[in-house]
């Protein structure tokens, strides 16, 4: 198809189906008439007439066009491409003669990857631009290997993106691929190999090559395939005849419940639409070419007159007809039939989806070549800011302006190439939908387009898409399901990684999302919930006041405090008293004050442990307890000098027990304790400790005693005084005095010591809290022992008997009346 114009646009078509008949020649048989080829070329020149008609576009130039027919065949397409850039006579079409044309300045086509890619090679070499509206092959965005490709059809990578999308969408993380054995089909499986797994962690069950010819055993092993995978999805990257073949095998082998998604190359088929195949096709998604509408094609479809479309339309020969062909029944064509009394998809424009981008494509150029001619010299992009003339224009000089085109069709969608040529891509989601009446329809339920700011968008409509199973729901097809929150995956040996099993976390260790390749450590105070998918806060666990062990000891603690005031109250009150008066009744005030010191003590080991606490509870309870033993050694001692006394000549030794020495006996063994416990705070001095060695889940809080050897020396010393003390007091227990002191204090010794020896073992076998338990009860156990063993039969005397709180009966000389 040629016309004469000031600019002429080359175009590559489909007219007629053709293949090799002989090598040798290279000739070719025709065997069919390609009515959407056809069409498409038509298309062009449908555009190309719009333009001239357009006062705004190209004003003053008239566009032209050549078109060739590539025969389906790359051998005929490539020398199409040739005789378009190199304006010589060339026959391409068996038996017509394409008369000579001048240069193109742009072409249009082709509809093939493959034969773009040998096309488009060799236009790179001249920088004559070549614009697609077909070719989807991704490896076609290489600059370097194709500087003057454009295209007006989303690439093969961004359809695979697309398909990605959709399975992300519905959770398919398992599917299978079925591809043809071409750049278009081998390409689509390197682009899905590649970003599936990045795009949602998918994976392929398996990836199986179509072939082109009818192998009926390769087809019945593809199938097979298909039936053992556990996928329910099926990704097809391949062409109708390819497809009709595979399903014929499907049908044969009653394969149902598999979700098919169709790339754009089947994804419309009406020839796969039969009630035959629809049982297993139905609820087909695919991706289609964005559908446009082309305002008066139809009618200027109706125009056409071609011989060839002619006769295939309408079952005819022009006169003369070849030999035989009146005498075997056929007809003779007149010109005159009715094209509009046929029906025929040729005129059926309700749907233009290739033709659409044939369509942008003649215009695109259009507009370049628009920018190109409106250049003002002086103003010009090229070298000395020059422009292109209509004289001079170079295809290089179009390549520049195409690649910064930017319109908008009458439709309304966007055209502009980025950096690779490539179009802004968009594709409409199409759904199989099978009526109940056995009609089939196929419907847009959605698109997915590429936003300049968010990337990928897929936008579907769920309402309206038709699911062919039961459930009238979108099939599970996931190799393994995913792992719950609180486990992690491990994947399956020799299994692509979606396989996996799901193995739960160990204790304290968390995985808090799905499908979590490891589990996390919590925190050190803080442990894994029960479910292994949240750090949970551990549970503290130290001698508090609102637990009952804490209450009855805080209790016992003050109770024993107040026993010493009420005795302290009592000893005051009766002063002047023989019973208060013996033995030096100052000693006995301090040891009431020392002993309401030691019930006090065992408050500061009840409660959460701190700094001050943890620092003073040890000094406090090793000075109290010095100050008690202190006074009762000191008591101890003045008895045995009070009786050495009363022997002959043994008055001197009361000299050096006078009030003045009790006091400072006492003090200066004090005062060793307390420098026992300053160097220790100084040295190492106790601290709060968070104890996890005890439960896992359990933060058990403890005074760290910082330096054992300084603890062992405080109860070390303590333990000397008394055992000083009841060794002294056992010596002196048979001492004739009718109130022998020196009886209560061996009783209360002894069972101070034998708190305190029972304490050690029990303190070091007890953990956390109980620690602090038995230490409190330890103090509280001996402090109650030396009170009611000291203090108890003298208040039982002053309050009960107070006939024997007498001078006489203290001495022995009986009760006074």
């Amino acid at each position: 198809m040629h016309k004469a114009g000031d600019l002429i646009l080359g175009g590559l078509f489909q007219k007629l189906n053709c293949y090799i008949f002989q090598r040798q020649t290279f000739l070719f048989l025709c065997v069919s008439f390609d009515f959407l080829g056809f069409r498409k070329a038509q298309t062009m020149a449908f555009a190309i007439d719009e333009i001239n008609r357009d006062d705004q576009l190209l004003p003053n130039v008239t566009l032209g066009y050549s078109l060739y027919d590539s025969c389906l065949t790359l051998g005929v397409g490539f020398r199409a491409a040739l005789a378009l850039i190199s304006g010589q006579e060339e026959h391409v079409v068996l038996n017509e003669t394409c008369e000579g044309a001048p240069p193109v300045v742009g072409l249009v086509g082709d509809s093939s990857s493959t034969r773009t890619i040998a096309i488009s090679t060799v236009l790179g070499l001249y920088r004559v631009p070549m614009v697609s509206y077909f070719a989807t092959c991704a490896c076609l965005s290489d600059r370097q290997r194709f500087p003057s490709f454009f295209r007006t059809i989303p690439s093969d990578a961004f359809q695979v993106r697309a398909m990605l999308q959709i399975l992300k969408h519905f959770g398919w993380t398992w599917a299978g691929l079925l591809i043809s054995d071409d750049d278009y089909g081998l390409d689509a499986a390197r682009s899905f190999n590649s970003d599936l797994g990045v795009s949602g962690g998918g994976c392929l069950a398996y990836v199986e090559i179509l072939p082109w010819e009818k192998d009926l055993n390769e087809f019945k092993r593809i199938v097979d395939v298909m039936r053992k995978s556990t996928a329910r999805v099926v990704v097809v990257f391949a062409h109708e005849g390819q497809i009709i073949n595979l399903m014929e095998e499907v049908v044969r082998q009653n394969l149902t419940g598999l979700q098919w998604l169709a790339s754009e190359a089947w994804s419309t088929a009406a020839v796969l639409q039969t009630p035959d195949l629809m049982p297993y096709l139905g609820g087909t998604l695919g991706i289609a070419i964005r559908r446009g509408e082309i305002p008066g094609l139809r009618d200027f479809l109706l125009q056409t007159r071609a011989n060839q479309f002619w006769e295939f339309t309408f079952q005819c020969k022009f006169a003369p007809a070849p030999s035989g062909w009146v005498e075997n029944g056929g007809r003779i064509c007149s010109g005159d039939e009715d094209l509009k009394a046929v029906e025929t998809e040729f005129l059926d424009v309700s749907d233009l989806r290739p033709e659409y981008n044939v369509y942008k494509a003649v215009y695109a150029l259009a507009y370049a070549l628009d920018e190109l001619l409106r250049c003002e010299p002086g103003k010009g992009p090229f070298s000395e800011e020059s422009c292109a003339t209509l004289q001079t224009l170079q295809p290089w000089q179009l390549v520049y302006y195409l690649e910064r085109v930017n319109f908008t069709t009458s439709f309304g969608d966007q055209v502009s190439f980025d950096e690779n040529g490539d179009a802004l891509p968009i594709y409409d989601v199409m759904n199989w939908l099978w009526l109940p009446d056995g009609q089939t329809k196929v419907q847009n339920v959605g698109d997915v387009k590429m936003s300049p700011f968010n990337g990928e968008q897929l936008t579907l409509d769920g309402d309206k898409i038709f699911w062919n199973f039961e459930s009238k729901k979108p099939p599970r097809s996931v190799c393994s399901e995913n792992c719950p929150p609180g486990t992690r995956v491990v994947r399956q040996k020799g299994e692509p990684e979606c396989c996996f099993d799901c193995i739960p976390c160990s204790e304290g260790m968390i995985s808090n999302y799905t499908n979590s390749l490891e589990c996390f450590s919590c925190p050190e105070d803080f442990w894994s919930s029960p479910q292994r998918d949240l750090c949970v806060l551990k549970q503290t666990e130290f001698l508090s006041y609102q637990e009952p062990l804490g209450i009855c000891l805080t209790a016992a603690s003050l109770l024993g405090t107040f026993i010493c005031a009420v005795v302290l109250g009592i000893f005051i009150y009766h002063r002047s008293t023989p019973i208060v008066r013996a033995n030096n009744s100052e000693l006995s005030f301090n040891l009431l004050l020392s002993l309401k010191l030691c019930f006090l003590c065992s408050l500061l080991f009840i409660g959460r442990p701190r700094l001050w606490t943890c620092q003073l509870r040890h000094a406090a309870f090793g000075i109290s307890f010095v100050l008690c033993v202190s006074c009762i050694l000191v008591k101890t001692m003045v008895v045995l000098a009070v009786f050495k006394a009363s022997k002959p000549g043994g008055g001197a030794s009361l000299k050096w027990f006078g009030a003045t020495q009790q006091r400072g006996t006492v003090l200066f063994l004090t005062c060793i304790q307390a420098a026992i416990c300053i160097a220790w705070l100084v040295s190492s001095s106790p601290a709060p400790y968070k104890n996890t060695k005890y439960h896992n889940d359990k933060i058990v809080y403890e005074c760290a005693v910082g330096s054992t050897v300084a603890f062992a020396v405080l109860l070390g010393y303590i333990g000397i005084l008394a055992i000083l003390s009841f060794v002294l007091a056992f010596l002196a227990r048979n001492l004739p005095n009718n109130f022998n002191e020196a009886k209560l204090i061996t009783f209360s010794m002894l069972i101070f010591c034998a708190v305190w020896v029972a304490f050690v073992p029990a303190y070091v076998s007890s953990p956390g809290k109980y620690a602090d338990a038995v230490e409190v009860f330890a103090i509280l156990a001996s402090s109650f022992g030396l009170l009611m063993a000291l203090f108890g039969p003298k208040c039982y005397i002053i309050l009960l008997r107070p006939e024997r709180n007498t001078k006489k009966a203290l001495m022995g000389r009986g009760v006074e009346q």
